[in-house]
C-alpha cells in the first residue's frame, strides 16, 4: 500500500473515530478506544472501492467556487421564496438537460451535488457516458430563465474544472482504465 492511500485510510479512521465521540458526547479513554475498535470494523469489514483521483485541488479556484455556490444558493433561495409568495400563477417548470465537459466521475459527482444544493434545481438522471444531465427546474418559464439556468450550469462547471481538472494536470486514473477503453472504443 502507497503512502497516499495508508494517509487516506488513517484519516478514515480517525474521523469514524471522532464521529463516535460525537455520538456520544463524551471524551473518555473508553469512547476513543471504542471509536477506534468501530472505525477498524467499518474500514477492514466495508471497504470501500478505490475512487480515482486524476486531477489536482487548486485552492484558490476552490475557493472562488465556493464562493459562488454560497451565492448562487442565496440567491436561488430568494428567487424560491419569491416564487412561493408573489400573487400569481405557480410557475412553469421542466427538465433541461446539459452536457459536462467535467472528464472526473469524482469531479461530476461533486458537481451534481451542488448543483443539487441549489434551490429550484434537482438532477434527476445522469447519463455517466455521454456526460449528459437532466435537471429538474423550477422556473423555465421564459427564455431569459432558462439562459440564465444554462449560464449558471456553465460557471459552475468552469470553476469545477479549474479547481480540480486543469488540462495540465490531468493525469488518468488506472482506476478509470474501464472507462477510457469504453470511451476510444465509442469513438473508433
Amino acid at each position: 500500500m502507497n503512502r497516499r492511500a495508508l494517509l487516506v485510510r488513517l484519516f478514515a479512521l480517525l474521523w469514524l473515530m471522532f464521529v463516535w465521540i460525537l455520538l456520544w458526547g463524551n471524551v473518555s479513554a473508553g469512547n476513543i478506544l471504542a471509536g477506534l475498535g468501530v472505525g477498524l470494523a467499518i474500514t477492514f469489514l466495508l471497504p470501500l472501492p478505490r475512487v480515482p483521483v486524476e486531477g489536482r485541488v487548486h485552492p484558490l479556484s476552490l475557493l472562488h467556487l465556493i464562493a459562488v455556490m454560497f451565492w448562487e444558493m442565496a440567491k436561488s433561495s430568494v428567487q424560491v421564496a419569491w416564487l412561493a409568495i408573489r400573487p400569481s400563477p405557480p410557475p412553469v417548470t421542466g427538465v433541461l438537460r446539459h452536457q459536462f465537459a467535467i472528464r472526473s466521475d469524482l469531479v461530476l459527482t461533486l458537481c451534481v451535488d451542488v448543483l443539487n444544493l441549489i434551490p429550484g434545481t434537482m438532477v434527476l438522471e445522469i447519463d455517466q457516458v455521454r456526460r449528459i444531465c437532466y435537471i429538474h427546474v423550477l422556473d423555465v418559464g421564459s427564455d431569459r430563465a432558462v439562459d440564465q439556468f444554462h449560464r449558471t450550469v456553465e460557471r459552475i462547471e468552469q470553476l469545477f474544472i479549474a479547481s480540480f481538472e486543469r488540462p495540465a494536470d490531468w493525469q488518468p486514473s488506472p482506476y478509470s482504465q474501464s472507462r477510457l477503453d469504453h470511451d476510444t472504443e465509442a469513438s473508433s
